[in-house]
């Protein structure tokens, strides 16, 4: 049903983007937002998933540039959007278009082959402390996001360079995972939920997660960096962006729309399915978020020297 409380309402079919392929981090999340939006009979008109995979997720922000004005497009949002803006990648970031809502938090999981020699975190750490370029990291969208930024963190700790980390970066976190299992990278720094399958058949291990606390489920016995005593507390929060130009009860409109998503059993139900972290904020909460962000990852940026 449609949202009552707003002047407008679709007019036609909802797509949203994904810019990672199927079974990517961003295209799970698009597929969980609309499941929900179908099972409670949220909107009047059909819904679909597009995915705009390549060059880190930025062809889908390209995509959505054609559609200026129109509410009938959304897409994922991440925190990609503002570091590959501060590191020069784009000339666009959140202001470009229309930040309707954060939906969730997940946090990095640092993982190898279950047969690796790096058995904790704290043989990483050694390894990274002993000669950083030793170690071969897979990553996924892009250099200078989360993962970046959270691998960047260990390494400081283990007194080791950032700069000269070996680093293979992929579309999707699956693809990074699968270079891990290929022998061609040690360790890939991915949101957790996109290990599960490996992790779960125990053809890889977790080293450690960037969360605040540890996870529940596959993950419950994953220490977090904190219990070793390293300050790693990052995660790669997913939203909804409108395009650009949308008018104020359009955005009035998706916000019910997504609060009544993300307030739901079912939703609840997808966040423990792959151990993500509530984290709903919009309007001028989420402004100011987004402001204060972009603070915290210029910080982590410099470090890494690729701050523009």
């Amino acid at each position: 049903m449609s949202n009552a409380r707003s002047a407008w309402h679709p007019q036609r079919e909802i797509e949203i983007v994904a810019g990672t392929p199927p079974g990517g981090g961003l295209d799970r999340s698009a597929r969980a937002l609309m499941k929900v939006i179908e099972s409670q009979q949220l909107l009047d008109v059909p819904v679909k998933v597009t995915n705009v995979a390549g060059d880190g997720g930025r062809k889908a922000w390209t995509y959505l540039d054609r559609y200026s004005g129109d509410p009938h497009v959304l897409s994922i949002s991440s925190p990609n959007l503002t570091t590959d803006n501060l590191t020069g990648k784009t000339t666009f970031d959140h202001d470009s278009y229309t930040p309707l809502a954060t939906l969730y938090n997940e946090y990095i999981a640092f993982v190898a082959r279950a047969d690796s020699p790096l058995k904790c975190g704290a043989d990483l750490i050694e390894r990274l402390g002993a000669k950083s370029a030793s170690v071969k990291f897979a990553l996924s969208t892009s250099l200078g996001n989360p993962n970046h930024i959270a691998l960047a963190k260990v390494v400081r700790h283990a007194g080791g360079d950032a700069r000269a980390l070996k680093l293979r970066v992929f579309d999707s976190a699956r693809d990074a995972v699968g270079d891990v299992m290929a022998g061609n990278a040690d360790v890939c720094a991915v949101t957790a939920a996109s290990a599960v399958p490996e992790v779960a058949a125990g053809t890889m291990r977790t080293l450690a997660v960037s969360a605040p606390e540890r996870l529940s489920g596959l993950f419950e016995r994953a220490p977090i960096w904190m219990e070793q005593g390293i300050d790693c507390v990052i995660g790669a929060w997913r939203g909804v962006n409108g395009a650009s130009g949308l008018a104020p009860e359009q955005i009035a409109y998706w916000d019910g729309i997504l609060l009544a998503a993300t307030s739901s059993a079912e939703w609840n139900a997808q966040l423990a399915q792959y151990y993500w972290t509530r984290m709903y904020r919009s309007g001028a909460g989420l402004r100011e978020y987004l402001r204060r962000e972009r603070a915290q990852l210029s910080a982590g940026l410099a470090e890494l020297g690729m701050l523009q």
